[in-house]
């Protein structure tokens, strides 16, 4: 990959469509608010799941998961209330986290469920 601009569309399609193969419906992708984005929205089941994609070429710079900071989580959830209040029809609603490398060229996908 040449940016990370690039590095980080690889991964949120990656991780796309992993979801998908997992049975999520992808609602929303790069929702942003006025503070906050969310790199996917999806909905598991009656679960609206709000996505954070980190992406990696190697762990040369520690595991992607380990990005997720706390100015981040803020942004999410701020990202998150603005959809939530936008669609009142979803009640139960988590974060989760993926972490995409690619150490080999092909994706290898760590997912992480209701992290915040």
């Amino acid at each position: 990959m040449n940016t990370q601009k690039q590095m980080g569309n690889w991964g949120e399609q990656a991780a796309a469509e992993y979801l998908e193969k997992q049975g999520y419906v992808i609602l929303a992708r790069n929702f942003r608010s006025g503070h906050g984005e969310v790199d996917i929205i999806a909905r598991q089941e009656n679960v609206l799941v709000f996505v954070e994609v980190k992406a990696r070429s190697s762990n040369r710079y520690g595991y992607p998961e380990h990005s997720v900071t706390s100015r981040k989580r803020m942004h999410i959830l701020s990202a998150a209330e603005k959809y939530i209040l936008d669609h009142p029809e979803f009640s139960t609603w988590r974060v989760d986290v993926i972490a995409v490398e690619s150490e080999t060229g092909e994706a290898r996908i760590t997912h992480f469920e209701n992290v915040i």
